[in-house]
């Protein structure tokens, strides 16, 4: 079988991240509007909010266990076959959930496995990024990984686009009844289409040449997340913190203000949906952006300016956000997500490039996730207890503090950028 081009690793590695960030985004949306009262109806409107940003959470407590499993046999047998398996796991179900009746038809049997199969998209999705940034990365020309990297992050504002886009136009459509009633389900099953493109696309790859050299000059690791939590621990955590910010400024600006945008500041869900499609764009733009710098300038420099804006962020998300004025609610949306965007795109070869090809899948993927259940997975709970409690004031005074994390890891770093032929060794990054 002859190598696929450029364009195909490239199309493959953007595909299939676009589609999980799909499937991630559509249930944080339904958590926001609707999935309290179909899953919750027994509790107050502040409490079923609570109870479904809950629910968000299971499948970031459940993507390490993705990551783990499936690094495992990426590093083991190769990046293809896990791909697809994530892939077919985290969209079977996706499409599930949304066939899954409410508590109203079978009681508490609804939430029950309403949390298995987030916990099985969590699973799925902890083994879909390393795996495509590592299909990019491990590809790319010398003095383009950062470039080439950018690629799954790039999934993140489409998959966010299409999911946004599918529920506005479903809330323009539809009566408030018939949104709550079906019309919910709808962007759950779509992704059953949305998986069968990911696996065409998919099963046409090969290998990574990276990961065939590294089988040549021998054997695998017999336990590839035991190699990274003993010789490469502190790699694991600085990857782990770096990545806290960007979960946590993502998260904050889009299920956390959705819902208290629709909720607190009382604007129609179809308005804010339209301001975080608008936002996102931004996201889009400042990702290639900074891809292409921390190819130039290196990823230090380009992640330390990305935490000091979002720190910054944090300042003014209490006069922006809590103004009720659409011109600032929108202007922080914007700014958060460029922000976002910014310190999001050079990850795609900043975690790779912390660790040696042998224990990569796992070590890239792992601290992706991790970083997941600090940064995102109680964000949106966290930030609706605060704003309930002290006031939205006090919710960027939790962003900042995340940019703070981030920062002092970033710092602790070596600059990773400069190695031309692939990670640090394991001395500079991976030791106790």
């Amino acid at each position: 079988m002859s190598p696929p081009s450029a364009r195909r690793i490239l199309v493959a590695s953007f595909v299939g991240t676009a589609i999980e960030f799909y499937d991630f985004y559509i249930y944080a949306t339904a958590a926001a509007l609707v999935i309290g009262p179909i899953f919750f109806p027994q509790g107050e409107p502040g409490v079923q909010t609570l109870q479904a940003f809950a629910t968000f959470a299971i499948a970031f407590l459940a993507r390490p266990v993705g990551a783990a499993a499936f690094g495992h046999f990426g590093d083991r047998i190769g990046r293809k076959a896990t791909l697809v398996a994530s892939l077919m796991i985290m969209g079977a179900s996706t499409v599930l959930i949304g066939c899954l009746p409410g508590y109203a038809s079978i009681g508490w049997w609804a939430p029950a496995l309403l949390g298995l199969l987030r916990f099985g998209q969590g699973v799925g999705f902890g083994g879909e990024w390393g795996g495509a940034a590592l299909l990019a990365v491990e590809n790319a020309p010398p003095g383009r990984r950062a470039l080439y990297g950018i690629f799954p992050q790039l999934g993140a504002p489409i998959g966010f686009i299409a999911a946004n886009l599918l529920f506005l136009g479903l809330s323009v459509s539809l009566t408030p009844a018939d949104f709550e009633s079906w019309g919910w389900r709808l962007p759950f099953l779509a992704s059953a289409a949305l998986v069968g493109v990911g696996l065409y696309v998919r099963l046409k790859l090969t290998e990574t040449p990276a990961f065939r050299a590294a089988l040549e000059q021998a054997a695998p690791e017999r336990v590839p997340l035991a190699t990274i939590f003993s010789a490469h621990r502190r790699a694991t955590l600085l990857g782990t913190l770096a990545m806290v910010a960007a979960y946590a400024v993502f998260y904050l600006s889009t299920v956390f203000a959705l819902s208290y945008g629709t909720g607190t500041l009382g604007y129609p869900r179809k308005t804010f949906l339209l301001f975080e499609c608008v936002a996102i764009l931004f996201m889009a733009l400042a990702i290639p952006l900074s891809g292409w710098a921390a190819d130039r300038f290196g990823r230090k420099p380009v992640m330390v300016s990305g935490l000091l804006v979002t720190a910054a962020l944090g300042a003014v998300l209490g006069p922006m956000l809590g103004s009720s004025e659409p011109a600032l609610v929108l202007g922080f949306l914007c700014l958060a997500l460029f922000a976002m965007g910014w310190i999001f795109g050079p990850m795609g070869a900043l975690l790779p490039e912390l660790f040696p090809t042998r224990v990569r899948y796992t070590g890239a993927s792992v601290t992706y996730n991790l970083a997941g259940i600090v940064g995102a997975s109680g964000a949106p709970f966290a930030a609706q207890w605060l704003a309930d409690r002290g006031g939205i004031g006090l919710v960027g005074l939790y962003l900042a503090a995340a940019a703070g994390i981030s920062l002092a890891a970033i710092l602790a770093m070596p600059e990773t950028g400069r190695d031309a032929c692939g990670p640090p060794s394991a001395g500079r990054t991976g030791g106790a």
